[in-house]
């Protein structure tokens, strides 16, 4: 089976909340390793991620150790990084054998084809502020005077304090399906120049759906906390169903 979840937010919230969360999504992990072929974890798994060279954030212990267990037992994970840890740089992959992609994945699984993205800065033309703040974001020049200027202490206190804003302000909309059309009108466009994908997975929106139609699936996942989480299983011929973990 392949797994597939996003938006766990680890560190969001107070200490205790934090690891409780982190503690739920560990036992995730623990009970999907049973037959797990692939995990993919499609962004926003930490709520503020930023690595320095020799620097990386406290905590997250217990993830870390899983994930490492469970490449060393030869289980592929692959983290695809969203808007909240788009700063991901190699430690996941040299100390837990996790791939890190900071852009889409396609995998086909049977005759089926699945286009895996976290879908934060996809078709967002009409809303240059949000373009601005993820091209500034993403750029090196800014990743690099972040690291340079600012000492970790402070980065990590202002970054804790940005991602939380910033998630506290998304919680507060009222998210419906229809929320979620300008990712389904990027699926048509997407599905038109690549007809050979039959489904397109996306995170970010904290919404778990599945839109179906003639020829296109598309499945958002949903979000994590203390008690439960929302994941994707599917099989080896690419059907995909929604799951709750608690």
């Amino acid at each position: 089976m392949y797994y597939f979840a996003s938006d766990v937010h680890l560190g969001a919230g107070d200490e205790l909340s934090s690891r409780r969360t982190e503690q739920c999504f560990v036992r995730w992990l623990d009970t999907i390793s049973a037959d797990a072929e692939a995990i993919f974890l499609v962004g926003d798994i930490f709520d503020f991620w930023f690595e320095y060279n020799k620097v990386i954030p406290k905590g997250f212990v217990r993830t870390f150790g899983k994930l490492a267990e469970l490449t060393d037992r030869g289980i592929p994970v692959v983290f695809i990084t969203g808007n909240h840890d788009m700063w991901s740089r190699d430690y996941l992959q040299r100390e837990c054998g996790v791939e890190v992609v900071h852009t889409s994945r396609n995998i086909t699984l049977g005759n089926r084809t699945i286009h895996i993205a976290h879908g934060d800065n996809l078709n967002i033309g009409d809303k240059p502020l949000l373009r601005l703040m993820n091209s500034t974001f993403r750029s090196r020049i800014m990743r690099k005077l972040f690291a340079w200027l600012i000492h970790p202490d402070i980065a990590m206190s202002f970054g804790q304090w940005w991602s939380g804003k910033s998630r506290k302000s998304h919680s507060q909309e009222q998210i419906t399906a229809s929320s979620l059309d300008f990712l389904i009108d990027y699926a048509h466009t997407y599905k038109q120049d690549n007809p050979f994908v039959d489904s397109i997975l996306f995170g970010h929106m904290h919404f778990p759906h599945k839109h179906k139609e003639q020829g296109l699936e598309v499945v958002f996942l949903g979000t994590w906390d203390e008690s439960s989480g929302s994941y994707a299983v599917s099989d080896n011929e690419g059907n995909i169903e929604l799951k709750t973990f608690q």
